[in-house]
């Protein structure tokens, strides 16, 4: 793709990187094929190839309209494109420069604005978003059907372990996941701890960024990122990595470096933070032998598993929670058109509810087919999402694992 960059970005930073993406990209389409909105709707503008041309022409210096950012708020960012793409087309970046640009120049309307303005002040900061959903929890009957759906109360904590270890890792510990889901730290906490390694949480880390950065507060979100940085550093040279329970948030963290490359006090240190952060279906098939030996034919019932889009796309990670699985004797069971998104992404299920509870349906209902006693996931939007729209269990698989080894240890 040939391109010619206005002077407002020729030369700078980003504009190199949107060239680069640009001109690697060969309109042949093959997006469109596996792309969400583009299935839904049916127009070029809601997939990736017409969304590239958009952030072209704005990139160029063309008119920018809401139209153009009507199309471009549609797109997940599940990134599907970018493993369909024969060319490595890093379309996630390219939508993160493109967005970056259009909302400097086209205003929202005032309700949009203060929408976004309360998510992106209140979901990353743990202190405030803890105790509205307490509040909010306690109010369901109240509420419309659609909130309490989103208000379902999530698994209790139980027990974090007391004991110390030779070998220690890193956990982030989140922002909205300790309130919606606190059952999932303190499962994978009890896991690893039965396994022989200690987890440790870093006081003043919190959230990894990709909430503001994804609504556009770019820089309020690279301020998380250092933050966390700061956090961890003290612990990088003992620690064997930093475990990610949310896909989301570990796709983000793996990204610190390239995000901070600019940043002459941060780049350095950001890049071996990435370098440490591991998904925690990274870290589990280095015990297999340990898991099989205990929990072999524990775990019954059929469980479907929904490869979240930040771990098969965003991470390029595949089949490795359903090898730990099958290692404990799950069959696990994979859904038809399971590369899709469910329609969580972030804040995207609040800023379009109509498409995004569309494709949670679509989404449930190739899960229903297989008749699963329980879903399994990855990642804490999927898991609430999900659960919104169906009675049967949705939960973290390491939640599974914990569950059967308990009366191992008891």
């Amino acid at each position: 793709m040939q391109t010619n960059l206005a002077d407002f970005i020729k030369h700078t930073r980003e504009g190199e990187e949107a060239e680069a993406i640009l001109r690697a990209c060969v309109h042949c389409g093959f997006c469109t094929a596996t792309c969400p909105t583009y299935q839904l709707l049916g127009d070029e503008l809601d997939g990736p190839r017409g969304r590239i041309y958009l952030i072209k022409q704005v990139l160029e210096g063309a008119e920018v309209t809401g139209k153009t950012q009507t199309h471009l708020d549609r797109c997940l960012t599940c990134r599907n494109c970018e493993s369909t793409c024969p060319s490595g087309v890093q379309y996630g970046r390219l939508v993160d420069i493109g967005r970056k640009v259009v909302e400097q120049r086209v205003q929202r309307p005032l309700h949009e604005r203060a929408l976004r303005y309360a998510l992106a002040q209140a979901l990353p900061r743990r202190w405030l978003f803890t105790p509205a959903y307490k509040v909010g929890q306690a109010l369901r009957p109240l509420l419309s059907k659609g909130l309490q759906d989103k208000l379902r109360p999530g698994a209790a904590p139980g027990q974090w372990p007391t004991r110390s270890h030779a070998r220690t890792m890193l956990l982030l510990d989140g922002c909205v996941q300790p309130a919606m889901s606190p059952n999932i730290n303190a499962a994978t906490a009890r896991v690893l701890d039965a396994l022989g390694v200690q987890l440790i949480i870093a006081a003043k880390a919190g959230c990894c960024g990709a909430l503001r950065h994804h609504l556009n507060e770019q820089e309020a979100a690279l301020d998380d990122m250092r933050r966390n940085i700061d956090a961890w550093w003290p612990y990088v040279e003992s620690a064997e990595a930093i475990v990610m329970t949310a896909s989301g948030c570990g796709v983000t963290v793996k990204e610190y470096g390239h995000l901070l490359a600019h940043d002459t006090v941060y780049a350095d240190k950001a890049r071996r933070i990435s370098a440490l952060s591991r998904d925690l279906s990274e870290i589990m098939p280095a015990f297999e032998t340990e898991l099989a030996a205990l929990l072999q034919g524990k775990i019954a019932g059929r469980v479907a598993y929904h490869p979240p889009c930040t771990l098969q796309h965003g991470q390029q990670i595949r089949g490795k929670v359903e090898q730990v699985l099958r290692t404990v004797g799950v069959d696990v069971l994979l859904c038809a058109d399971s590369h899709l998104c469910c329609g969580s992404a972030g804040t995207y299920s609040m800023l379009q509810p109509a498409l995004s509870q569309q494709l949670r349906d679509n989404k449930l209902a190739n899960l229903a087919a297989c008749a699963p006693d329980v879903i399994v996931s990855a990642n804490i939007g999927c898991l609430n999402h999900l659960q919104s729209g169906t009675e049967t269990p949705v939960r973290h698989w390491i939640e599974l694992i914990d569950a059967a080894l308990k009366p191992a240890f008891q």
